[in-house]
C-alpha cells in the first residue's frame, strides 16, 4: 500500500511551451503547465467541459525528452507526486505553490512531421509512436526507454 501514497496520474495537453533551466551542477529541469479536461452533463442536459490546470516539473533525462519532443498543445501522460513549497516574491509576499514532480512521462498522439500537427485520423497511437521515460533512484539517476 505504500506505493499508493502521494501518486498522481494525468493525461492532458501541455498549456505552454516548456521552460528549460540548466543548473550550475549540470542538472536540467523543465517546467510546464498542463490542462486536463472533464466532461459532464449539467441539470439541463447540456454537455459541459471543466478544465483543470496543473504545474509540472521534470528533471534530467525526462527534461531532455520534453525539451526535444513536447510543445504547447501536445498530449502527454504523466505520473508523479505532489510537491508543495513556498517562497517570498519581490513584493515580500509569501506565495505557496503545488507542483507535480513527474517520475514517468509518455508522449501521446501521432508522430509529427515537418513541425505540423497530426491529422485527426492519425491521433491514435501505437507503441512505436510513444516515447517513455522511466525513473530509478527517485528522479536522480534516470534512463530513457
Amino acid at each position: 500500500m505504500s506505493t499508493l501514497r502521494n501518486k498522481v496520474q494525468l493525461i492532458g495537453n501541455i498549456g505552454s511551451d516548456p521552460k528549460v533551466t540548466v543548473l550550475e551542477s549540470g542538472s536540467k529541469t523543465v517546467r510546464f503547465s498542463m490542462a486536463t479536461n472533464e466532461y459532464y452533463r449539467n441539470a439541463k442536459g447540456e454537455k459541459v467541459q471543466s478544465t483543470q490546470w496543473h504545474n509540472v516539473v521534470a528533471w534530467d533525462k525526462k527534461a531532455d525528452v520534453i525539451e526535444k519532443y513536447a510543445h504547447k498543445g501536445k498530449e502527454i501522460a504523466i505520473e508523479g507526486r505532489l510537491i508543495s513549497r513556498s517562497y517570498t516574491n519581490e513584493m515580500d509576499v509569501k506565495c505557496y505553490v503545488t507542483e507535480i514532480l513527474a517520475t514517468e512521462i509518455m508522449l501521446l498522439g501521432a508522430k509529427e512531421s515537418n513541425g505540423g500537427s497530426p491529422k485527426p485520423e492519425q491521433a491514435t497511437t501505437n507503441s512505436k509512436e510513444q516515447k517513455t521515460v522511466s525513473k530509478a533512484n527517485d528522479g536522480k539517476v534516470e534512463k530513457a526507454a
